[in-house]
C-alpha cells in the first residue's frame, strides 16, 4: 500500500534569520519549536537524510512544505526574494528525488500581485499546490486584494493549504497570556490558538463568497479540519446571513480537504467521516514535529471501515488532488 504524506516541513535558514531580526511584535515566537530536540537538523535537510527518515517511517512520497511562519511577517521585498529562494531550493530537491518528493510553493503574501506571479512560476516548475497562512501582517487571507491569487490557484489547479499561524499580539495578550512564557506560547499555538486561527481563516474565505466566485478552488486544512468539522451545525447559519449560495458544510464537502497531521486518533477519523466524505481525507505526519512509527500508522489504518476508504486516505486522494501521477 502506497503512503503519501502531504504536510512535511522543511526550513530555510535565511528565512528564519529574517524573521528573528524583526521587532518582537512582528516576529513569530513559534519558531522556538523548530529548535527543540533535533527538529532543526531534520528541518534543514531535504536530501538523503530525509529520504532515509521516510524509508524508516514507511512513507513513499512527501510533499515538502516550508515550516511556519513562511514569509508572512516580512515586508514585500524580502518576502519576494526569500519566497523565490525557497521555491528554487525545493524544486532542486524534487529534481534530485523525483520519485520521492513533491513540494508546496511559498508565496510573498505581503505583495499580492507578486504572490500570483510566484504561484504561476511555481506551477510551471511542477509544484503541486501552495501553503499560506490566515493573516499577513494585519491583513486577513480573505481580503479582496487576494482574490486574484485564488482565481489563479483555481485556474492552475493548485490547492491552497492553510497552515496554522500564531495569533496576533493583541489576541495573544488578551486570550493566551497569564502563565509562564512557554505555557503562554503553547496555549497560543499547538494547544489551541493555532487551530482556531486556521479554522477562522477558512471560515472567513467561505463567508466572503470565495467559493461562489471560484467553485473549482480547493483548500486543505490540517489537524482534522482545525476544529471546524466539529462546529458545522452553528457555522451553517452564516450562509443565510452572508448571502452565500450554499451552506458552510456543503463547501466543506466540495472545496476542502482534511489531513491528519500526525494525529492518528480513530475518534477523529470517525467524526470526519460523519461530516465529510472519504474522498476528502489525506494522510500527513506533520514531520518532524510529529513522528508516528510504522506500527502507529498501521494500527490507525485498521480503523477505516473499508479497504477502499483506507487506500483513498493513504494515497488515492492525494494522487487525485495534486496530480501526483504526473512526472515531477
Amino acid at each position: 500500500m502506497a503512503l503519501i504524506a502531504i504536510e512535511e516541513h522543511w526550513n530555510l535558514p535565511e528565512l528564519t534569520t529574517a524573521v528573528k531580526a524583526l521587532p518582537v511584535e512582528r516576529g513569530d515566537a513559534s519558531i522556538a519549536f523548530d529548535e527543540m530536540g533535533n527538529n532543526l537538523e531534520r528541518l534543514d535537510d531535504i536530501g538523503d537524510a530525509r529520504i532515509a527518515a521516510m524509508d524508516a517511517q514507511g512513507v513513499d512520497l512527501q510533499i515538502l512544505s516550508l515550516a511556519p511562519p513562511g514569509t508572512q511577517p516580512l515586508d514585500p521585498a524580502p518576502a519576494r526574494s526569500l519566497a523565490r529562494r525557497a521555491n528554487d531550493l525545493a524544486a532542486e530537491a524534487v529534481a534530485r528525488h523525483p520519485s520521492r518528493l513533491r513540494a508546496f510553493s511559498t508565496l510573498p503574501m505581503a505583495d499580492p500581485q507578486a504572490a500570483v506571479l510566484e504561484l504561476e512560476r511555481a506551477a510551471e516548475l511542477g509544484f503541486v499546490g501552495t501553503m499560506v497562512y490566515g493573516r499577513t501582517g494585519e491583513t486577513p487571507l480573505d481580503d479582496p486584494r487576494y482574490d486574484d491569487l485564488f482565481a489563479a490557484a483555481a485556474a492552475l489547479h493548485q490547492p491552497v493549504f492553510i497552515h496554522p499561524q500564531i495569533p496576533s499580539g493583541p489576541v495573544r495578550e488578551a486570550a493566551y497570556s497569564g502563565f509562564d512564557p512557554m505555557t503562554d506560547l503553547a496555549l497560543a499555538t499547538f494547544g489551541w490558538g493555532w487551530h482556531l486561527e486556521a479554522a477562522l481563516a477558512a471560515l472567513r474565505l467561505i463567508a466572503r463568497g470565495t467559493f461562489d466566485r471560484h467553485p473549482e478552488l480547493q483548500l486543505v486544512l490540517g489537524h482534522w479540519g482545525e476544529l471546524l468539522l466539529f462546529w458545522t451545525d452553528r457555522a451553517d447559519g452564516l450562509s443565510r446571513v452572508a448571502g452565500l449560495e450554499r451552506k458552510v458544510s456543503d463547501y466543506l464537502r466540495s472545496n476542502v480537504h482534511i489531513t491528519s497531521s500526525g494525529m492518528l486518533n480513530p475518534a477523529l477519523l470517525r467524526h470526519a467521516l460523519e461530516v465529510t466524505t472519504p474522498d476528502r481525507l489525506l494522510f500527513s505526519t506533520d514531520y518532524p514535529f510529529q513522528r508516528p512509527t510504522p506500527a502507529d500508522i498501521e494500527q490507525f489504518l485498521t480503523a477505516f471501515p473499508t479497504d477502499a476508504d483506507r487506500e483513498r486516505f493513504t494515497a488515492g486522494n492525494a494522487r487525485a488532488l495534486f496530480g501526483l501521477d504526473q512526472p515531477a
